[in-house]
Parts: C-alpha cells; sequence; structure tokens
C-alpha cells in the first residue's frame, strides 16, 4: 500500500443545501430555535444563563410540550443549544442591589438579561447553508459534550465540603470517553463509507461495541472481554439516545427488557436469532457529514467525492488511484462537468504521461474518464496515436466509438499496453480473479506472448511477467512467465 494513500475512502455527501434543510429539521436544534424566537428581555435566567425553574413550564409549552418533568428537561436542553450556538445572547447584570426582577434567581448573584443572538437571524432569515451548518456543528459540539460527560447516579455521595462535586471520585476519565466515542464513530464512518461497508444500513449496536474492544488477533472472546462488551454497548445506548435528536444518527435502542438489574449476570450481547433487540445505529446524511468535520478538525484525512473538482488533471488521477469504482466515477463525472470535452480530454492524456511507478494507474484511470467524455473529444485523443504511452489506450477509446480510420498499432505499442494494463490493476489491488482471468485472457490471444513481452521496455515488464507467474492458472503458462521475468530482469539496462 502507497504511504500516501489517504486513511479513508471518500464519503460522497450531500448537497450543503440539503444538508442544511436536514440541519434545520433535527428536533433539538428546531427546539432551540423555536425558544429563542420565544425568549425576550423577561426571560428569567440564571448565573450561568440557564433558564430559572420558574420559567420551565412556560418554555416547555412553548415547545408544544407538557408542562412536566419531560417536558421542562427537554426544554432546559434546547435553551442551553440556543445559548451555546448564539441563537440567544444573555448579558450578564448585578442585581447586589437587593433589587429581584423577572431574570433575577432570588439569590442576589449575578443573573443575565436575555436578547436574541446574530446566529438567530442567519437560521430564520435564509442563512448559507455553510453558516446553518456551522451553527449545527457548534451545537453538535455541545450535544457530544453531554454525552461523554459522566453518569452521576449516586450524585449525593460525590458531594464533598462546601457542596462542591468531588470529581476525583468518579471512575471517569474525560479525554479517554471522549476518545471512545470518537473511535465508535469512526467505525461507523469507515463501514458506511467503506467499499463492500453496511452502505445506509444499521449496523448492530454489539459489533460497533465489540469493534473497539476486542482484540483482532482474539478468537473466541473471554468472559471478561463480553462483560466490556456489554458494558460498553449500554454506554453507547445512552450516548446515542443523546445523539440521535441532533441528527448525527438514526438509532432503535436496546431492548429495555434485556436491561440487567444490579448484581445480574450481564446478558450476552449477541444473540443470533434477533440481535436488533440489542440496538440498530446508523449514521445520517447529516451525520456523516458532522462526524467527517470532527475528523478533519483532528487532522484525520478524510477525503470527499467533489474535493477533486477544481483541481488539475494530474491531481485528480493521482487522488483517483485508491478510490473505489463507485467513487471515483463519481468524482471523475463532477471534474468533467462544466469543462470542454477537448480541452477536457488533452489535459487528461497529459497528465496520463510518465514512467514512475504511479504512471499505469493514472492511465487506467485517464481511460476510464475518457469512456465518460462523449465523440467530440476525437481530436484531442488522435492527436496521442503515435505517443508510445498513450497510442494503446487511444486506439482502444477510438475503436470503442466506432470511429473510421484507426491506424493499425505496431506490435511493440500491442505488448507495452499488455503490460501498463496489468500493472495498473496490481496497483489498484482490484478483484484477483478478474485479474487472473485478464492474465490468463492477454497469454491465450497472443501466441508466444511471454517471448515477446519480456523484451518490452516498460519499467514494469519484470515485476508484471513475475506477477503474471504467481497468477497464471496453467503451470506451464506460469513457469513461462517467470522464465520470461528472469529475461527482463538480465536485460542490458533493465
Amino acid at each position: 500500500m502507497a504511504s500516501d494513500r489517504p486513511t479513508l475512502p471518500p464519503v460522497q455527501l450531500h448537497s450543503d443545501a440539503e444538508l442544511a434543510r436536514d440541519a434545520l429539521a433535527t428536533p433539538l436544534l428546531a427546539r432551540a430555535v423555536r425558544l429563542a424566537r420565544w425568549a425576550g428581555p423577561e426571560t428569567g435566567v440564571g448565573a450561568g444563563g440557564e433558564l430559572v425553574d420558574e420559567q420551565l413550564p412556560s418554555a416547555a409549552e412553548a415547545l408544544g410540550l407538557a408542562a412536566d418533568e419531560d417536558g421542562m428537561a427537554y426544554a432546559s436542553e434546547a435553551w442551553r443549544i440556543a445559548v451555546d450556538t448564539g441563537l440567544v445572547e444573555v448579558e450578564e447584570e448585578d442585581a447586589g442591589d437587593g433589587s429581584a426582577d423577572a431574570s433575577d434567581d432570588g439569590s442576589g448573584e449575578v443573573v443575565g438579561t436575555v436578547t436574541a443572538g446574530e446566529n438567530l437571524a442567519l437560521l430564520t432569515g435564509g442563512g448559507a447553508p455553510l453558516d446553518v451548518l456551522g451553527i449545527w456543528l457548534d451545537a453538535l459540539d455541545v450535544v457530544f459534550a453531554d454525552a461523554t460527560a459522566p453518569v452521576l447516579d449516586d450524585l449525593a455521595e460525590l458531594i464533598g465540603e462546601g457542596g462542591e462535586i468531588d470529581f476525583e471520585r468518579l471512575d471517569w476519565n474525560p479525554e479517554e470517553e471522549a476518545e471512545f466515542l470518537e473511535g465508535v464513530l469512526g467505525n461507523l464512518y469507515l463501514l458506511t463509507v467503506g467499499e463492500g461497508g453496511a452502505g445506509e444500513g444499521p449496523v448492530p449496536l454489539p459489533a460497533l461495541a465489540a469493534s473497539m474492544i476486542v482484540p483482532d488477533d482474539m478468537g473466541e472472546p473471554t468472559d471478561d472481554v463480553l462483560e466490556q462488551v456489554s458494558e460498553a454497548m449500554m454506554r453507547l445506548d445512552d450516548q446515542f439516545r443523546l445523539l440521535e435528536p441532533i441528527g448525527l444518527v438514526a438509532y432503535q435502542p436496546v431492548d429495555e427488557a434485556l436491561m440487567v438489574e444490579e448484581g445480574e449476570e450481564p446478558a450476552s450481547p449477541v444473540d443470533e436469532e434477533d440481535v436488533t433487540r440489542y440496538g440498530m445505529v446508523r449514521l445520517t446524511p447529516l451525520g456523516l457529514y458532522g462526524v467527517r468535520a470532527r475528523m478533519l478538525e483532528a487532522g484525520v484525512d478524510a477525503p470527499a467525492v467533489g474535493d477533486l473538482a477544481d483541481k488539475g488533471a494530474d491531481a485528480l488521477l493521482d487522488g483517483l488511484a485508491h478510490y473505489p469504482v463507485t467513487a471515483a466515477r463519481a468524482e471523475t463525472v463532477g471534474w468533467l462537468a462544466g469543462r470542454e470535452a477537448v480541452s477536457a480530454a488533452r489535459e487528461l492524456l497529459g497528465a496520463a504521461r510518465g514512467t514512475d511507478a504511479g504512471s499505469p494507474l493514472r492511465r487506467l484511470h485517464c481511460q476510464q474518464a475518457l469512456s465518460l467524455v462523449g465523440a467530440e473529444a476525437e481530436p484531442a485523443v488522435r492527436e496521442v496515436l503515435d505517443d508510445a504511452e498513450l497510442g494503446g489506450l487511444a486506439r482502444v477509446w477510438l475503436a470503442e466509438r466506432g470511429a473510421a480510420d484507426i491506424p493499425a498499432p505496431p506490435e511493440s505499442m500491442i505488448f507495452w499496453l499488455a503490460i501498463d494494463t496489468i500493472a495498473a490493476q496490481l496497483e489498484s489491488d482490484g478483484d484477483l480473479e478478474e485479474l487472473q482471468d485478464l492474465v490468463e485472457g492477454l497469454t491465450g490471444r497472443h501466441s508466444g506472448f511471454f517471448d515477446a513481452a519480456w523484451r518490452v521496455e516498460h519499467p514494469a515488464t519484470a515485476d508484471v511477467l513475475e506477477a503474471m507467474g504467481r497468477l497464471h492458472r496453467d503451470r506451464t503458462a506460469a513457469k513461462e512467465a517467470r522464465k520470461a521475468a528472469f529475461k527482463a530482469r538480465s536485460r542490458p539496462g533493465a
């Protein structure tokens, strides 16, 4: 594998406009917007900008929720998003004169006055899609922090002198918690975008938890490891319940009937008959955007289809080197859009030249890109008919379009193209059976293939012939390939 290969496959994202609409429709951000529009100078807030208890029933009703414990909790959560994303501004003021107004918490401490924030207008007044997505990412940061916060089930036992929570007594490491959830989301991202991955289908929660805990080289997980997986599942269940309202994931929670009471043995994390009862999760299109944004911020190479659209043909062909087939086609279509056919073909052909190790794969992607260009590119293709490196693929392109007056290639060009094609397939890590079929098809069509092939002046000749010796399923032909490889390496100047 090349050292400069991207860490992750490219993701095909929805358009910014579609993602912005998805962001505005997420339950949590939509509630935050409604509360920001509802709030005013008389809204009561405490010293931390939170709504005072007396204000929560009204806030819940403004959201169309019951003024009960759940409704007020939803209102409090949405209000915090509104504050932390700049949908509302809380101006602190000193109520130390003993007076108590509508925004006083009754303690005489610092309280606040609420006004509309600048970001509210971006969400309600037709802000640009990237502005909307920026605010949504800020909201995601808030929810992510909540998801990785400690679970304070026994809060009373953690309160020390002075009424402060003694965080040192918590079995909680904020960096480790964040790293674990980031890792889970990274694995989910890879399963979604990877060639042959889960695509848009949901992933079982046990498999996702196991991917973080069970060592790759472990055969049958031990009871201790299974218990760790089960505990991780329960933690992830809580976290995905928090992340779903911000639109990051679509989540089917763990069946409550499977929850383990204290003192009981944990259930096995895998039920072969109905694994869906243990939770199912997938990243939404908006979630793909959000996880990728967090990866980019952390310095991870996470390409997206469209990254190369405004680059030159050299960057396109180099960049496509390790793209999956569907992503490569989509990237190429985007690159060709808006470019004139003849100039685009000429630029692609120019970028495909070379004798470096990556040049065969560039020519393969050039040929695939040219297959998407219309017949109007023919003048540019005919310009390279006499080029030793490009003449073969030019003839293939013309023949596929039924063009007339295609000059017959010299024998040296036929064998050069054969070596170049196999070298490209070897570098692309393609399907082994398809590559074997290609090798056997070439040798079957050309009698004395190996006797001619070892003389080809291509930098990959010896390596290709050696590979053909490994791949060919006919033992006699394989032996001839190995002999030809030896001759190629022994050739003067090789």
